[in-house]
This record gives structure tokens, C-alpha cells and sequence, in this order.
């Protein structure tokens, strides 16, 4: 019997939905009757979601190259092929599938549900593919997580919550700029990557920009080593878009010199994706080291 679409109040005035694989957490601030109004908006509108995701999935698994934005009749798997066909110009061989945009479009579909008027800012954060909204002098401060094993790790060494500072860092993002997208990717995630990124970090006008371009970074973000344990993306999810492409699930201490190596790639990666207009600033993160694709003069570190 299929599972119906939950949601739950949560602290600070936060939501979270959930429906399927799709899970998210979300705010507005502003007028209370306006915030109470766009969040049944945005629950009116996640209750469709799945379903039509669900009726568009043979399509969005297959590479952008055999397909046409007129393959799709729902909103989110257009802008998904939208989003993925812009990026594919920088992966070697062209391959990308409406997949790789999948949270953020989702995460972009909801906020635009809560852009209602009174409400001065908001934010969707699908998985940690965030989209958000702002009024103009608005803004919304972002933690940044440099490497997921590591942090659970300082999680579960904490002795109390007050303790469990996993952050790395933070950026605020402002009205003013051209930033509505924030996607994060990396080999421990909870999509498969390519590369051995512990994260890569975008910032682009969209979520579902911000997504795909994450991931394709993420991707770049890689070294010829034997000692880097890859298998098929299909013996380990039947799935999965990616097929017999080989999938990142180990990967050792490679030494600062062989990691910078490898972002050096992921780097070349991101901005040629700027010059294309396609992301604002990306932050890149591999076993310590760290490269960042200016601009990025909201990060606060």
C-alpha cells in the first residue's frame, strides 16, 4: 500500500515533509497569516510531488542527449532536464541524466510555493539541496560540513548536543546577490559520485542549477590511483541512472599532494561552469585540503 505524505511541526517554526525517498525541512519568516498560508501552499503542492515524479521516471534515467524538454509534461522534470542539459557541455563524455537535478528542482519547486506576499524570506532544504527566497534586505546564513564522516564522528564523540559543533563553516547569502540555489555532493553522500570529493559545495541562481552542478563537480573531482575501491553503480542499487559507471565507495589517505591533485580537476570543472554562467562560486573539499572557485565573498569561515 503506498505510504501517504507526512508532515510535522518542528522547532524555531520549521517544517518537515516527507514522502517516499523525498525528505526536506522548511521555514518562512514575515507575516504569521502569510507564513501559515504559503506553508499549506507548499504541503497542497509536496502532496503531488512523488506521484509525479513517479510517471516521469523512465524518462528522467536516461542520458539528457536522447532527450528534448517536450519528453516531459510535469514542471519538476522539465526544469530537471533544463538544468542537467545546460550542465552536460563540461562532463567528458556528455553523459548526465535528469537525475542529477532531482532534489534541488524539488527543493525549487517548494519554495516557490512560499514566495507569497508577507513573507520576507524563506527556505526548502531537500537533503541538504537548499533553495531559497528573499526579499530585497533579506538574508539566510548557511552551514557548510567540509567532510560528513568526520562530522558524524565529532557527533558521536560529543559528550552533551551543545558539543556537537559540525560545522565547518558558514556563508550568508543576500538578497542582492545572484545566489537562490546552495547543493552540496561528495562520495559519502547519500548519491553516488564518480569522483572522490568529500564535498563540493556550489552556489548558483537555482537549487536544481546548484544540484547538478555539484554533483558534475563532485565527478571531476578524481585520481587514476588503484588504491581508490570503485564498483559498478548497478551491483550496488538496481536502481540506479548511472548503470556499469563506475562509483566511488573507498577511498584512502592520498597525502596533500595527490588530494590537490585531484581538486585541481574538480576546480578546472567549476569554472568552466562559471564561465558559462552556470554557478556562482564553488567551494571544493578533499581529505583536508580545500580549493574555491571565486566568487565567493559571502563565506565567513
Amino acid at each position: 500500500m503506498p505510504v501517504s505524505a507526512q508532515r510535522r511541526s518542528l522547532q524555531e517554526g520549521r517544517w518537515h515533509f516527507q514522502h517516499g525517498p523525498i525528505d526536506m525541512v522548511l521555514q518562512c519568516d514575515g507575516d504569521a497569516k502569510a507564513c501559515a498560508f504559503a506553508l499549506e501552499m507548499a504541503w497542497q503542492r509536496f502532496t503531488q510531488v512523488l506521484p509525479e515524479l513517479v510517471s516521469e521516471l523512465p524518462r528522467l534515467r536516461m542520458p539528457v542527449a536522447l532527450l528534448s524538454v517536450n519528453d516531459f509534461h510535469h514542471p519538476i522534470a522539465r526544469r530537471m532536464y533544463q538544468a542537467t542539459q545546460a550542465a552536460a557541455v563540461v562532463t567528458p563524455d556528455g553523459f548526465v541524466t535528469p537525475m542529477a537535478a532531482v532534489a534541488g528542482s524539488v527543493a525549487q519547486e517548494i519554495v516557490g510555493c512560499l514566495a507569497q506576499p508577507g513573507v520576507n524570506r524563506a527556505y526548502v532544504n531537500n537533503g541538504g539541496d537548499i533553495a531559497l527566497y528573499l526579499r530585497d534586505g533579506m538574508q539566510w546564513r548557511v552551514g557548510v560540513v567540509s567532510d560528513l564522516s568526520m562530522a558524524l564522528q565529532r557527533m558521536s564523540d560529543a559528550s552533551s548536543v551543545r558539543e556537537q559543533h559540525i560545522l565547518d563553516g558558514a556563508f550568508e547569502v543576500d538578497a542582492a546577490q545572484p545566489v537562490r540555489g546552495v547543493a552540496t555532493s561528495g562520495w559519502q553522500g547519500r548519491s553516488f559520485s564518480l569522483g572522490i570529493a568529500d564535498s563540493v559545495t556550489v552556489l548558483a541562481a537555482t537549487a536544481a542549477q546548484a544540484d547538478v552542478a555539484a554533483t558534475l563537480i563532485a565527478n571531476a573531482v578524481n585520481l587514476d590511483d588503484p588504491r581508490i575501491q570503485r564498483r559498478p553503480a548497478d551491483s550496488l542499487r538496481d536502481d540506479t541512472d548511472l548503470g556499469v559507471r563506475l562509483v566511488t565507495v573507498a577511498v584512502p589517505p592520498l597525502g596533500d599532494r595527490l588530494a590537490q591533485q585531484a581538486l585541481e580537476l574538480g576546480l578546472d570543472c567549476a569554472r568552466g561552469m562559471q564561465a558559462l554562467g552556470l554557478i556562482h562560486a564553488a567551494y571544493l573539499c578533499c581529505q583536508g585540503q580545500a580549493l574555491v572557485a571565486e566568487p565567493l565573498e559571502c563565506w565567513a569561515g
